[in-house]
């Protein structure tokens, strides 16, 4: 009667040539997954953004007064949300309840630039039209546009 010694485990020349195909994997995979970042942080601002905007326009329906987003130029990546606090029929920059934006503290490299700055009404309309262009400063070719009606509805689109 024969005894076999029943070994379990991986060899190291097995251990050694699984660690070589993860490596090879990997090399291939980390290129195309740094290519892929500034796409998905562009697309990540512009959900911020409009996110921004859809809250504003409901700030403006539910206190019953105007709501103003504010586009600065000079940081090209800062934006200010303020509300008509005195119902004067004018948003002034820095009136009422404000709340200072910087899509740079998640997205590095994405600026903004503005047709205009949007008044959100109290019955959720908006003047006027807005186009606010996002752009990647990783790669020029991305660009992204949140566009925001006269009825206030708010989206994000590929074409100017």
């Amino acid at each position: 009667m024969r005894l076999f010694n029943k070994q379990s485990g991986f060899t190291l020349i097995e251990l050694i040539v699984i660690i070589a195909i993860v490596a090879v994997f990997a090399a291939i995979a980390v290129p195309n997954f740094l290519s892929y970042m500034p796409k998905h942080r562009l697309n990540g601002a512009a959900r911020q953004v409009m996110g921004d905007l859809m809250a504003a326009r409901m700030k403006a329906v539910s206190q019953n007064r105007r709501v103003k987003v504010f586009f600065y130029n000079d940081p090209v990546n800062q934006y200010k949300i303020c509300d008509d606090a005195n119902n004067n029929g004018t948003v002034a920059d820095g009136e009422g309840d404000v709340q200072l934006k910087d899509i740079q503290d998640e997205y590095h490299d994405v600026t903004l630039t503005k047709s205009a700055d949007p008044v959100f009404q109290p019955r959720g309309t908006v003047s006027p039209t807005t186009k606010i262009t996002l752009s990647s400063t990783s790669d020029s070719s991305l660009i992204k546009y949140v566009k925001v009606a006269i009825t206030g509805r708010v989206k994000i689109d590929d074409t100017p």
